[in-house]
This record gives C-alpha cells, sequence and structure tokens, in this order.
C-alpha cells in the first residue's frame, strides 16, 4: 500500500452529535426534560444563559439524565463510521452537546475513540469546535460530519465534508469549501405527511361535537351559526393540536420506549425537534385570531379547554380516576364550545349524556392501555395504574356507559323532545343503538382488539358509521 493511501486511511473523522448523528437537539429535549421534572426551572433558564450557553448546559445536564439507547440514530452515518473503523480510521465524536450527555451516546455504541464535547466554560461550536478538532487531528487533513451553518467554519479545513440534510444554500457553500463532499439525506424528510401525523389532523374529527348543539337545537338553517361553529372547529383543531406537540415533547423517552409510539414524527426524530418548538406557537396564534372573531364565552371555554389540556399532558394524566375524569370534561367542553360560540344554550339532558358516554369511552381508553401493557410487563404499572385495577375499571366504564344510555332515555321522555319532534317515540330506537356501541366497544377491550382512542376507533369502524347513519335516519324521520 502507498504511503498516499495509508494517509488516507488515517485519516481523522470527527462526527457532530445533534442533528448528524441523531436526528434530534439533546440541548431542545434536555430542556424539555428539565421543564417537565420542575415547571418553574423556566424562570432559571435566562438567568443561566446570561453567563453563556457553555454554563447553561452544564447547569442542565447536571440534572437532566438521557437515555442514549432509544436516541434516533442516522443508521447511514453509523454504517460510515463502522467502515471506516473498520479500515483503521480514527473516530472522534465532536460536539457542543455537554460531555455528559457525549460520554452517554459514546459508550452506548462503542463506535468512538475519543469524545470532545462542551464543558462548563467552553461550548464546543463553530471556531472553538475548529480549534480543538486542529489539535486533536495534529495538525493533519481530516473528515468532518455536520449538518448546520455552525459547521462551516470546521469544513473550511476539512478534506472530505460528510453533509447531513443540507438545505441547497448551506450545500452550495460547503460545495465551495470542500472538493469532496458526501451528502446523506433522510429519506422522509420534509415530508408533509409527517407533520399531519404529528399535529393529529384526524383528531380534528372529534372537534364534530361543536356543532352537536346547532343540530339538536334544529337550526341548521341559520347560515351564520354554522359559519360560527365552523371557526369553533377550527379553534379547538389549532388549540388542540398545538398541545398534542407540546405532549410529544414532554414524552420523548417514553414514547420511544413504547412499542407503537416510538414511529411517532418526534420520537423517531421524522421532524426536526425544533419545528415542533416553533409550530406551537403558530398554531396557538391561529387559534386566537379565530376565537377573536367569536363570542367572548367561547373564548373564555377555549381558554379553559388549553389550560386543562396543558394541565394533563403535564400533570394530570399521571393522576388516577382525575385523569378519566379530565378526559370526559375536554369533551364536554367542546359541547360547550359550540354552544357559546353559536350561543345556542346547552340543555342539561345533553351535558349530562356527554359527561357519562365520554368517561365511559375514557375509563375504556385506559382500560386497553393498561390491559395491553400488563400483558407484556405483569405487576407494572401505567400512569398509576396496576392490574389488580382492571376490574374496577371496567365496572366503573360499563356502569357509566349504561348511566348515558339512561339519561338518553330521560331526555326522550322529556317535554323538550316532545316539542322538538313530531314522532318522538322514534327517537326511542336510539337508545339500542347506544347500548350495541358501548358493548362493542367494552367487548373488544377485554378480547384486546381495542389499539387506539376509542373515539379514534368509532371515528374509523365500519359498524360505527352504520349506527351513526341509522341514528341520524331516526332524528330525521322524527322531525
Amino acid at each position: 500500500m502507498s504511503d498516499s493511501s495509508q494517509d488516507k486511511l488515517q485519516k481523522t473523522l470527527f462526527v457532530d452529535l445533534d442533528g448528524t448523528l441523531i436526528r434530534t437537539d439533546l440541548l431542545i429535549e434536555s430542556v424539555l426534560s428539565l421543564v417537565k421534572q420542575n415547571i418553574f426551572y423556566l424562570f432559571l433558564l435566562p438567568v443561566w444563559l446570561l453567563n453563556g450557553r457553555a454554563y447553561l448546559k452544564q447547569q442542565i445536564a447536571d440534572r437532566v439524565n438521557i437515555d442514549p439507547v432509544t436516541l434516533p440514530y442516522r443508521e447511514k452515518l453509523l454504517e460510515i463510521i463502522r467502515k471506516r473503523r473498520a479500515t483503521g480510521t480514527p473516530v472522534i465524536l465532536v460536539t457542543a452537546s455537554p460531555l455528559k450527555f457525549a460520554n452517554a451516546v459514546a459508550h452506548h455504541l462503542g463506535v468512538f475513540d475519543r469524545v470532545l464535547a462542551s464543558s462548563g466554560d467552553t461550548n464546543l461550536k463553530g471556531s472553538k469546535k475548529l480549534e480543538v478538532i486542529r489539535r486533536n487531528s495534529g495538525g493533519n487533513s481530516f473528515d468532518y460530519a455536520g449538518d448546520s451553518k455552525s459547521d462551516l467554519k470546521v469544513w473550511t479545513d476539512a478534506s472530505c465534508a460528510i453533509v447531513v440534510n443540507p438545505a441547497t444554500a448551506l450545500l452550495r457553500r460547503v460545495r465551495r469549501l470542500c472538493d469532496e463532499v458526501l451528502v446523506l439525506n433522510d429519506p422522509d424528510r420534509n415530508r408533509v405527511h409527517n407533520y399531519v401525523t404529528a399535529i393529529r389532523l384526524h383528531h380534528w374529527l372529534k372537534n364534530v361535537l361543536v356543532f352537536v348543539p346547532l343540530i339538536l337545537a334544529h337550526r341548521l338553517d341559520e347560515y351564520a351559526l354554522i359559519g360560527r361553529a365552523a371557526v369553533a372547529f377550527l379553534s379547538f383543531g389549532l388549540t388542540a393540536s398545538s398541545v398534542y406537540l407540546l405532549n410529544d415533547l414532554l414524552d420523548l423517552r417514553s414514547d420511544r420506549n413504547h412499542p407503537s409510539k416510538c414511529a411517532r414524527p418526534l420520537a423517531s426524530g421524522a421532524i426536526p425537534i425544533e419545528h415542533a418548538v416553533l409550530l406551537i406557537p403558530i398554531l396557538l396564534s391561529g387559534a386566537l385570531i379565530c376565537a377573536s372573531v367569536l363570542p367572548l364565552p367561547f373564548l373564555i371555554t377555549l381558554a379553559v379547554y388549553f389550560t386543562l389540556t396543558l394541565a394533563y399532558s403535564l400533570r394530570l394524566k399521571f393522576a388516577v380516576i382525575l385523569d378519566v375524569l379530565v378526559l370526559a370534561a375536554l369533551y364536554t367542553l367542546r359541547l360547550i364550545g359550540g354552544a357559546t360560540a353559536t350561543t345556542v344554550v346547552p340543555s342539561f339532558w345533553l351535558l349530562s349524556f356527554s359527561m357519562f358516554l365520554f368517561l365511559s369511552l375514557a375509563l375504556v381508553k385506559r382500560f386497553s392501555e393498561l390491559k395491553l401493557h400488563t400483558d407484556r410487563h405483569a405487576g407494572v404499572a401505567v400512569r398509576g395504574y396496576t392490574d389488580d385495577d382492571l376490574p374496577m375499571l371496567s365496572q366503573l366504564g360499563s356502569a357509566s356507559a349504561m348511566m348515558s344510555v339512561l339519561v338518553l332515555a330521560l331526555y326522550i321522555n322529556s317535554d323538550t323532545v316532545s316539542v322538538l319532534y313530531e314522532h318522538p317515540q322514534l327517537i326511542w330506537l336510539m337508545c339500542p343503538l347506544l347500548l350495541y356501541l358501548v358493548s362493542r366497544i367494552w367487548l373488544l377491550a377485554h378480547r384486546r382488539k381495542l389499539h387506539e382512542d376509542p373515539v379514534i376507533f368509532i371515528i374509523r369502524d365500519r359498524r360505527s358509521h352504520w349506527l351513526a347513519v341509522l341514528a341520524i335516519l331516526l332524528l330525521w324521520i322524527a322531525t
């Protein structure tokens, strides 16, 4: 082998971590983990930042741990690293992340000869990173894998640039700096489908509940009110999507350990974590703009909905029994939101029916999750529930479902129905339809065949569609 070939084989490869080796940003993730521990850390972050980014990162790292096993790694880059090491090439991890995090990743992967990372007084980024690389390359040529504009300073000295998911402008600048450029693009990068999935657009169908007060009041011929309900629908959807994103950001670690949730766009790294951080205020701003054209009571209802949803994501989803009550309340708030947007007063019967029905669906959701989890991990608690709680959840959920049927029966027998419907006796047939629906859902849960949110199951289930068509026909004929 010639000397030039030997030099090429021994040329050190330096690899960046955030956004390059992993499809996420550990600084943002660690901040989110810190805030999840205690929301009051938000007030300390600006104070730490006053002492510099390196100090900020160190303070966060002292209080937060990462799980290197579940991080979304770029397999293409790992394959390159392993091939280089097989030829004897030194590979060094060099990152602006704290040394604690970098060591955890390096120890897990076992493919790096050394680790260079930020300390409490040095933020290893840009020119600082280049200085450290020059010292550790012994003045010899080196290759560098990175992903952002801050890496351009390093690529000025690099022999080969490995660029991950570069924008067109960045790639153009890199090509001017390096003779040899290798581009690694994620196949799912910038796919609209990933963003649609992340904001749970299909969950917006739950917001159809805002139209229910208008339908039951027989005022669908008032197009101005339909327009208001449509704006309320959009406002609830944007608000819910913002909280879904926040919830996914806060649950990154647990989602990555989940057999199905690990495929979510944020957990898998299909969407850059910083994009989600930017999307949250954008979605909330859109929701407020929509709400501003509706009556003030709607804005208050939306604020309560957002606050309760946020509290659920942060804490209440781990509060036994209270969690399912909150979920039922969130559905009922959609009905109240539709009523306030259209100035239609919701009846006592509607609100009572909603609470009992959606409490049952919330309980079946928790029952199904717990049952599937305990099949794999017996005795392990899920959000405060254990396998001993399964009978109680089933009994409470079934009782709540029957109560919703009872409220519907009492409503049909009330004076209100006789005023609104010419043939109210036909509406009695809705009781067995509802009985069939809730009984079937609970039966599927007991058989471990309910693998998703029961409301989403109803939206997708063909039999539920036929039940909805029959119910609509009954209401139309009775009118």
